[in-house]
């Protein structure tokens, strides 16, 4: 009796969508769309090798891909209309003007500045992208920030240079940390953490978005089918829990972008030891459901060209760079 009870509670709760406005219960996301035909490979050509761990962004003008298995040029740039190879800058190496252990790459878009982290200095250094682009071979990184010991972002998004949103590590041994999310100084070191976790969440782990022009901070947890859309100073106004909810030992999301009218996060669904993130789930600002994008590659990055309404991607498989037109798809 039990059973069916909970059974049609179910039923009644997909119905419904949602418990309360705070929170919206998924138990289905079957709206699938098959898009792996609809990929577009992008070959960087015989100018650059591109390493397989690497990482990209976009500026206005550029694509910007960080390879973090490089000695010599671990940045570089392409046009972002025809992903036409560009220039590439930054040497790995204990020098002064080189990378030792790349982290995390954000964009100044109001100064054409790439700000880079180096987990190994404790620094963010910063490159000017014109004038990579008129002299790649002589050019230097300048220091934009030092970044502490006690307490740092893993990753960051610029907003200015009083204000960057991240992950914040927190050590707590050796070998542990706990993260949340922070307000970030650049001048200052400042850090404020702001947001709570959530109560069921243990050891979390999550990736963030940010549009200062929605007002709104989106996160995704790597290990919980969870999503938390925030307002600017970490307020949560819904939290959205999807069909794996309860189920343990998952690898859920691996990224999500915050786009004009929707919420693209990548998926895994897949255990640990699988880890295959091959899927967008596609929600409305409200977090609602709309549809799942089955890209059908194994994508280690992913990134939302506002400008042409189209997905780079990175993918470990059979081709290594391709992008999604998302026009008529969303």
């Amino acid at each position: 009796m039990k059973r069916i009870i909970y059974g049609w509670a179910l039923v009644l709760l997909a119905a419904c969508g949602s418990s309360s406005e705070t929170e919206k219960y998924q138990s289905s996301r079957s709206e699938i769309i098959k898009v792996k035909e609809k990929i577009q490979e992008i070959d960087t050509g015989e100018d650059v090798l591109i390493g397989r761990r690497s990482r990209a962004c976009y500026s206005q003008d550029y694509l910007i891909i960080m390879d973090y298995e490089a000695w010599d040029g671990a940045i570089h740039l392409f046009d972002k209309k025809d992903f036409r190879y560009l220039a590439s800058a930054g040497t790995k190496g204990p020098g002064p003007y080189e990378l030792t252990n790349m982290g995390y790459m954000s964009i100044d878009e109001a100064c054409r500045k790439i700000y880079i982290s180096d987990n190994g200095k404790n620094k963010v250094f910063s490159y000017d992208m014109d004038s990579v682009m008129a002299n790649p071979e002589g050019y230097r990184h300048q220091v934009k920030a030092s970044i502490r010991d006690a307490q740092f972002p893993s990753d960051f998004i610029y907003i200015n240079d009083t204000l960057s949103y991240g992950r914040i590590i927190q050590p707590t041994s050796v070998s542990t940390f706990d993260q949340m999310i922070g307000k970030w100084n650049m001048l200052t070191g400042e850090i404020k953490i702001i947001g709570e976790a959530h109560p069921e969440v243990h050891r979390k782990r999550s990736l963030i978005d940010v549009s200062m022009e929605k007002g709104m901070i989106v996160e995704v947890h790597i290990n919980y089918d969870l999503m938390a859309i925030m307002d600017l100073d970490g307020r949560v106004q819904t939290y959205v829990y999807g069909p794996d909810w309860t189920t343990k030992g998952l690898e859920t999301f691996g990224k999500v972008m915050i786009a004009p009218n929707h919420i693209l996060a990548a998926y895994s669904g897949d255990d640990w030891a699988k880890g295959r993130t091959d899927k967008i789930h596609v929600f409305d600002l409200e977090g609602n459901y709309v549809k799942t994008l089955d890209v059908g590659y194994d994508m280690l990055d992913c990134i939302y060209d506002k400008t042409h309404h189209r997905l780079f991607m990175i993918f470990n498989d059979e081709i290594q760079f391709g992008y999604l037109d998302l026009k008529g798809l969303i």
